[in-house]
């Protein structure tokens, strides 16, 4: 599943949700490079992985404030909640392979 999260949502979406299932939030730009070449990976793994983890995306551009609380310095930069909390995070454009060998280690 994959959805999109704004500094509204985000806390119920990413944070309250990872409580129930993981969810992996992606914070991206349409004027990023490398976030254009992740995003069709992620789109594919969130089908892979369906049932298993959510896949929040969270554009930066329009929602600084979790951009800001959660450390973001550059995109894209991928961060796994569960329970509650940040378990695990990369920055950068991955391979599927990298991503599922990610997913698998902290699932």
């Amino acid at each position: 599943m994959e959805l999109e999260v704004t500094d509204e949502t985000f806390e119920k979406e990413v944070v309250e949700k990872s409580k129930e299932i993981p969810v992996l939030a992606d914070f991206w730009a349409d004027w990023c490079g490398p976030c254009k070449v992740l995003g069709p990976v992620l789109e594919k793994i969130s089908k892979d992985y369906e049932g298993k983890i959510i896949i929040a995306k969270a554009l930066t551009d329009d929602n600084q404030q979790q951009a800001q609380k959660y450390s973001v310095m550059s995109i894209p930069s991928v961060k796994l909640f569960k329970d509650g909390k940040i378990v695990d995070e990369f920055v950068g454009a991955k391979s599927e392979n990298d991503i599922k060998e990610f997913l698998d280690k902290n699932l």
